[in-house]
């Protein structure tokens, strides 16, 4: 069960909480820095992974990360589809 996955990972500190709407689940969340124009700048790819049945997202949700809000640009389920990734835009 993925869902039993996130649960242990939320326990050892390596997700995020996420808040949409009223409801706040712990995530994997992603911001890595990417060189982009041939080194001239920097980009960051936001993305979360989380378990399907906790958030039914879809493109322009809006969640927040701490204090920062994001609007959802995409969701693609993963695997089996019990998992999806949402890549994000920070607002």
């Amino acid at each position: 069960d993925v869902g039993a996955l996130y649960d242990a990972a939320a326990h050892s500190g390596l997700l995020t909480s996420v808040t949409f709407g009223t409801t706040e689940v712990m995530v994997d969340f992603r911001a890595p820095d990417e060189d982009v124009l041939d080194g001239l700048g920097v980009s960051r790819g936001y993305t979360i992974r989380y378990p399907q049945s906790r958030m039914a997202l879809k493109a322009g949700d809006e969640l927040l990360v701490g204090a920062v809000t994001y609007r959802i640009r995409e969701v693609t389920q993963l695997g089996d589809g019990s998992e999806c990734r949402a890549s994000l835009t920070r607002l």
